[in-house]
């Protein structure tokens, strides 16, 4: 192995040229890959083109939506929290401020 790392695009790239009827050989050529990288890549653009190069570490965008999304809903659950703590709080104060 090489050790070149290649972008989710050009790999879709390659494989879309491949189904186009490029030759295999050609697109090794052109992208300097190796023949079983283009079979696995097509492999696993064939088993779904959604899950295929999910790369390493990188988030897609829903996914990092629901991570937004996650940490606000945290945020909020925290504020409601410290929100019905101060109520009680005031509520016991205002409650002995009557009863004097």
């Amino acid at each position: 192995m090489n050790g070149k790392v290649f972008p989710r695009e050009v790999k879709l790239s390659v494989v879309r040229e491949l189904e186009a009827g490029k030759p295999v050989e050609e697109l090794c050529r052109k992208y300097e890959v190796s023949t079983n990288s283009v079979n696995r890549w097509r492999r696993e653009y064939n088993e779904g083109v959604e899950r295929a190069f999910p790369g390493k570490g990188k988030i897609s965008s829903l996914e990092a939506q629901n991570a937004e999304l996650e940490r606000t809903v945290g945020r909020l659950y925290l504020q409601i929290e410290l929100l019905k703590k101060a109520l009680k709080t005031l509520e016991t104060r205002l409650a002995e401020q009557k009863a004097r």
